[in-house]
């Protein structure tokens, strides 16, 4: 798929993650697991393991994006399938990480609403954020700005950095959402 750049020069390039951006998507994740509460996998993966997740992703043919800016990498995103039984088939949970220093910088719109675009296209109906920590006012913003409604909380359901952590669901419709048949 070609690149995709917004017209303000400021502005992230989104694209396809390859395997040769994993180093790059493990050096963004690694300070998430490490200090923060947005993902509850408590120990980085390795290398491998996140080659492995990404490749994973593609082969399901689901997108795994990337946003760069002055040839670096600064953010990525993905879908994967919500849950694993049939029913759920046409549901997909997205994941959006920026470098800290690109927070706030539309970095996290860019790659939110690309990933949006490419799932619109595909045979998925729904798709659901399932973002860490209820104080993540950021994350929370970022899918309100692209059209998600919180549809709950689930509460204390993680333990992290020795606290209990909650859960915000929220979701919104891809393409004729279930307005029409599968």
């Amino acid at each position: 798929m070609p690149c995709t750049r917004n017209d303000d020069q400021a502005s992230p390039i989104v694209r396809d993650g390859s395997s040769s951006d994993v180093a790059e998507v493990l050096r963004i994740y690694t300070p998430y697991v490490l200090y923060g509460l947005a993902t509850f996998e408590e120990e980085p993966p390795t290398i491998e393991e996140m080659g492995k997740r990404r490749e994973a992703i593609v082969a399901a043919g689901l997108p795994y994006l990337v946003a760069v800016r002055s040839e670096q990498v600064v953010g990525y995103a993905y879908a994967t399938a919500y849950r694993p039984r049939p029913a759920y088939r046409h549901t997909v949970e997205n994941s959006v990480y920026v470098t800290h220093a690109s927070h706030r910088s539309g970095v996290g719109t860019a790659l939110l609403g690309a990933l949006i675009d490419r799932c619109v296209v595909g045979p998925w109906r729904q798709m659901v954020a399932v973002i860490g920590n209820s104080a993540n006012q950021g994350s929370i913003a970022l899918h309100r700005k692209a059209g998600f409604a919180e549809v709950g909380i689930l509460q204390a359901v993680g333990f992290k950095h020795g606290r209990w952590v909650d859960t915000v669901l929220m979701q919104r419709a891809l393409g004729t959402g279930s307005t029409t048949g599968a």
